[in-house]
């Protein structure tokens, strides 16, 4: 495995990126771009990559929250936001969304049919992580799973709902724009 500098400034600015957005919305319970973001880090760098922003972002706004800090709750969120570097990755890799296509050079409904795709699977991932947390909380706290999830259902539907919109509305522009900054130095 080659690792180079560029991709571990990579990892640490979208790191950076996602916990500053995480403070700025802290105000508004499970409405996050971060995950938005872990997802453009595994498909712009690879699954690793991806991977290791959402556990590193979780492993700093997880301990200092002012929520508070519970060690079960901040593994099970650390690991779980993984899943959105890992898919984005696999995303890339299968080419289930075209790597680089200026609006221009789509026609509108392949535009909107691709940033559906996205909004779709920001949902369903977004469906797995809070099912995969929501299990573990309750196994925490020792709250029957039921009543866990049932209590859970307004902040699943607010995370789930938020993320379907910021995968459908920003992920492609984000994704195009972060490659061309990071990877094309900004140039066309």
């Amino acid at each position: 495995m080659n690792v180079s500098a560029k991709d571990i400034s990579f990892v640490g600015v979208m790191t950076a990126l996602c916990i500053a957005s995480n403070y700025a919305l802290i105000g508004v319970p499970n409405v996050k771009f971060m995950d938005l973001f872990v997802f453009i880090s595994g498909y712009l760098a690879g699954s690793l990559s991806g991977m290791a922003v959402g556990f590193l972002t979780w492993l700093v706004y997880g301990t200092l929250n002012p929520y508070g800090f519970n060690l079960p709750t901040l593994a099970a969120t650390s690991i779980g936001e993984t899943i959105y570097g890992f898919a984005g990755g696999l995303t890339a890799k299968w080419r289930l969304i075209p790597p680089s296509n200026p609006p221009i050079a789509m026609t509108v409904r392949a535009y909107w049919e691709t940033n559906l795709k996205l909004g779709i699977l920001g949902f369903l991932l977004t469906f797995t992580y809070d099912l995969f947390t929501n299990v573990v909380t309750g196994v925490t706290f020792g709250i029957p799973l039921v009543l866990c999830i049932v209590q859970g259902v307004p902040y699943t539907a607010a995370h789930e709902v938020s993320n379907f919109f910021f995968f459908l509305a920003g992920g492609k522009v984000l994704i195009n724009a972060i490659r061309k900054a990071v990877w094309k130095g900004g140039e066309s």
